[in-house]
């Protein structure tokens, strides 16, 4: 338990590492190819079509970009792709790693849909695979020709896959499957169409042949999907750190209208790098987040102590609880349920940690090696330990664990 925990440490390490630096680039390039400008004759009898100046880190910079390509093939010629591979290869086993391994606590929510785990995960690769077919299939249609109406197909499916995950998914699970979703579209673009056309394009050039316009053209309109993806993904990324929005009884809606939101100023800066200002994209952006909060945070009906209580019953009369376990639900009732409930009482958590609730018996099973692994391992649990958990009471959980 404990080196898995390690494991996902590192990998989620990595993947930090990795996309901070694939955002890096893809943001570079596009602030880089928003701000070229039309360059002086005698560059353009050259071949270039466009550059710019820059300083930094105590010098000039002079960039420009070729119409066609240079005279000859330079003996170094830069890519940007192992970024994306490496952010795309590392998101995907941290995935399978803390949701599919641990499905049973974090993918799946018997409130929402009681799947078994090789159903939930079948579920999520369908999800992230067949979304991703779609949208190549719409890429490769003449919907594409039209930047307008593929907007609003590629709006349609993000929120269509919102809503079929929450149908299926805990909250948790459902938010990172779109974000899947949407890390695969965009590194699929990288894969499938950018770098594709790019070693054509240098082919050509090598070879003194002709550029297809349409090979720029087409990265050039996946480019612009990553780049308007990006602060939408990156949200889902944190979101987890956030449960009143995943465990909001409409987080596939919180879902959309921030993903919505996050395109929306990422569209000022794409504007402001053309030197074109619109300060009233990020004053509605911010009404917009704004409205968002207060909706959210706007009480929310919990269950009832009579349903509660009659989802211990049932589960009572499902299994026979011994003392160990009658031990373990008092202990869990003394020292967690003031944060993991439903209706947390704690003064400063007033949502349940991660989506985390031990409202009944069939939570407590379901989490059993998560209140291990945190109470009786790390022992980072309770929170500081401000309910005053004792070693005894923390071996008497490992000792239920372990005869479990």
């Amino acid at each position: 338990m404990q080196g898995l925990d390690w494991l996902s440490l590192f990998v989620r390490w990595f993947h930090v590492i990795a996309g901070v630096a694939w955002i890096g680039a893809s943001f570079y390039f596009i602030w880089l190819d928003n701000s070229l400008r039309t360059p002086p004759e005698w560059k353009q009898k050259k071949g270039i079509k466009g550059d710019l100046w820059a300083i930094h880190g105590g010098g000039f910079y002079e960039v420009a970009k070729y119409a066609y390509g240079p005279e000859t093939m330079p003996t170094t010629l830069h890519w940007f792709k192992w970024e994306a591979y490496t952010t795309w290869l590392s998101g995907f086993a941290l995935l399978i790693i803390v949701y599919y391994f641990g499905a049973s606590a974090y993918l799946i929510d018997p409130s929402v849909n009681a799947l078994t785990p090789l159903s939930a995960i079948l579920s999520g690769l369908g999800v992230i695979f067949g979304g991703l077919a779609i949208y190549e299939l719409a890429c490769r249609s003449p919907l594409a020709k039209s930047p307008k109406a593929f907007a609003i197909f590629l709006i349609t499916l993000l929120c269509f896959t919102s809503w079929l995950t929450s149908t299926l998914f805990s909250g948790r699970g459902a938010y990172i499957h779109v974000g899947a979703l949407v890390g695969t579209i965009m590194v699929a673009n990288v894969f499938l169409n950018i770098m594709p056309n790019q070693r054509k394009m240098v082919a050509a050039v090598a070879n003194k042949g002709d550029i297809d316009p349409a090979w720029g053209a087409s990265a050039k309109l996946r480019s612009v999907h990553n780049n308007y993806l990006t602060l939408p993904l990156l949200f889902i990324m944190i979101s987890n750190h956030y449960p009143m929005t995943y465990q909001h009884p409409q987080n596939w809606l919180v879902l959309i209208a921030i993903m919505a939101l996050s395109a929306w100023i990422r569209h000022f800066f794409n504007l402001k790098h053309q030197h074109v200002k619109k300060p009233s994209i990020l004053i509605t952006g911010a009404i917009g987040m704004l409205l968002l909060a207060i909706w959210v945070s706007m009480p929310v009906a919990a269950p009832s102590a009579e349903a509660t209580a009659d989802e211990d019953k049932k589960e009572s009369s499902a299994t026979v609880r011994t003392d160990a376990d009658n031990e373990v639900a008092a202990l869990v009732e003394k020292h967690c349920t003031s944060c993991h409930a439903s209706e947390p009482t704690d003064d400063i958590f007033k949502v349940a940690p991660l989506g985390v609730k031990f409202d009944n018996w069939a939570d407590i099973k379901r989490y059993a090696p998560q209140i291990y692994q945190r109470a009786a391992v790390t022992k980072d649990m309770p929170f500081l330990n401000k309910t005053g958990m004792t070693e005894e009471e923390r071996q008497a959980i490992a000792s239920w664990y372990q005869q479990r």
